[in-house]
């Protein structure tokens, strides 16, 4: 396939690998699909980690995590070419949202927030936020085992997915699902139908879904061998995992040996996979994770989010 005919990418770089970095100099870039031209679309932003793009209205949306550990987090919207800025989470509302996603039938955003041990939806305008999820108490001990990072949206299975990473590199990360509509009297924290689909993993972040082969991938940050890496799990007709004999683990690892991988996207049209990583490096793929091909590099960049155009 022509180069000219794949999308433009956008990128979130958390700004930490500056010469002088600081919390707030995070920056939304667009690049050419061969990654030689860039562009800053938006800049001062603090801590930015998750990155969605809505089709049908022409904004991206993004989540800013703030300072880790304070109630300062926020997600925010613009048009595709960073104009327009709008508040749609204002800060103090939640704590450090990570990784968000939408659900484009019901024009709800989905996103997890990490120290607020919760998955939250809203919809686009930021109204009607509720948590849908919450694993623990905010102010806990922070083992990570309770710190929810990624999320997906399956519309036609009925249920959303969530990572929780575990401690860094501690071979203990989870991966959940549960149903788009919660359980009838119930709550975020008591709700009967979580189900964890995947456990002891080294330390999965970023999620996505192809819903037509009915398939879940994920980046994972943990430790060698199967850390920093990209992985898919195969789903039966109830969106649970389907057995499989094509890796020692009860999933497939596709590619491996990024530099603390982070944002994920499906290309599922042209069959590839990109991802983002820490290193400041992007990467493309097939969707069997081979002829992986480095399309972007600078050390002083950090990426998380990542989204086509």
């Amino acid at each position: 396939m022509s180069p000219l005919s794949r999308p433009r990418i956008l990128v979130l770089d958390i700004g930490l690998s500056r010469d002088t970095p600081d919390s707030c100099s995070g920056e939304i870039l667009e690049f050419t699909p061969d990654g030689a031209n860039q562009r800053v679309l938006v800049h001062k932003q603090a801590l930015p980690d998750g990155l969605v793009v809505d089709v049908v209205r022409q904004r991206m949306y993004w989540t800013c995590m703030g300072l880790p550990g304070n109630p300062d987090g926020a997600l925010y919207s613009a048009n595709i070419d960073g104009a327009d800025i709008q508040t749609v989470v204002a800060p103090g509302v939640v704590n450090t949202p990570k990784q968000l996603t939408l659900d484009t039938e019901s024009a709800k955003l989905y996103f997890c927030d990490r120290e607020g041990l919760c998955v939250y939806r809203c919809n686009v305008d930021g109204s009607d936020l509720e948590a849908l999820i919450a694993t623990g108490e905010p102010g806990s001990p922070p083992d990570g085992m309770t710190f929810c990072v990624g999320i997906a949206v399956a519309p036609k299975l009925g249920k959303f997915y969530w990572t929780q990473k575990g401690p860094s590199k501690g071979n203990r990360g989870r991966i959940f699902c549960a149903n788009i509509s919660t359980p009838t009297g119930q709550s975020a924290a008591s709700r009967s139908d979580i189900r964890c689909i995947l456990n002891d993993l080294p330390e999965p972040i970023d999620l996505e879904i192809d819903e037509a082969s009915s398939t879940l991938y994920w980046t994972d940050r943990g430790e060698l061998p199967w850390g920093n890496s990209l992985s898919r799990v195969r789903l039966d007709e109830s969106g649970l995992p389907l057995p499989t004999t094509a890796s020692p683990q009860k999933y497939e690892v596709l590619a491996r040996h990024f530099s603390e991988a982070i944002g994920l996207k499906l290309d599922s049209e042209r069959g590839e996979i990109y991802v983002a990583d820490l290193g400041g490096s992007i990467y493309r793929c097939d969707m069997d994770g081979k002829q992986k091909l480095k399309i972007y590099s600078e050390d002083s960049r950090a990426f998380t989010g990542i989204a086509l155009l």
